[in-house]
């Protein structure tokens, strides 16, 4: 049994959050791999120069959060920001390979992997108060919804309309 036209659009919609959820998967292996395989001395030399303008200026929130960062980085912090981007990334990549390929399994475990996220997400804003985080959070749940959407088709025999 096919969908109907705003199924249709829908399922585009899914394939294009999953596709970016795949693309952010490889973006985060890249820059788990830069972080552990350059020299915390150059790390802080890059943020510093991306930064160099809003810490000339007092109190701007960017150059806080840049000297915050650069104070706290460790060899320990690197190499835990390096497993943790690479593991993510490749979890991520793995589900959105097992989505495209319409495994059933990969629904449910999806949806899992996005919900821990989005707690973890939600517990981490309790502590910085970053927007970003909420909209990151939000982004996830819209992304989980499709996911959702997607999975009660299969169960109920529908075939995406391509």
């Amino acid at each position: 049994m096919r969908q109907t036209q705003s199924g249709k659009g829908l399922h585009r919609l899914f394939e294009l959050a999953i596709f970016v959820k795949g693309a952010d998967g490889a973006l985060e292996i890249i820059g788990g791999l830069l972080i552990l395989f350059v020299p915390l001395r150059s790390l802080d030399t890059v943020v510093r120069w991306l930064v160099a303008h809003e810490l000339s200026e007092s109190h701007d929130w960017l150059a806080d959060a840049a000297e915050h960062l650069l104070e706290s980085l460790s060899l320990d912090t690197k190499l835990f920001a390096s497993i943790y981007l690479v593991g993510h990334g490749l979890v991520k990549i793995f589900l959105v390979y097992a989505l495209w390929r319409e495994k059933l399994w990969a629904f449910p475990a999806a949806l899992w992997f996005i919900a821990l996220f989005v707690v973890y997400q939600l517990y981490r804003y309790t502590h910085t108060h970053s927007v970003a985080l909420l909209i990151f959070a939000l982004l996830d749940v819209f992304v989980g919804w499709f996911i959702w959407r997607e999975y009660v088709a299969r169960k109920a025999g529908l075939q995406p309309a391509r």
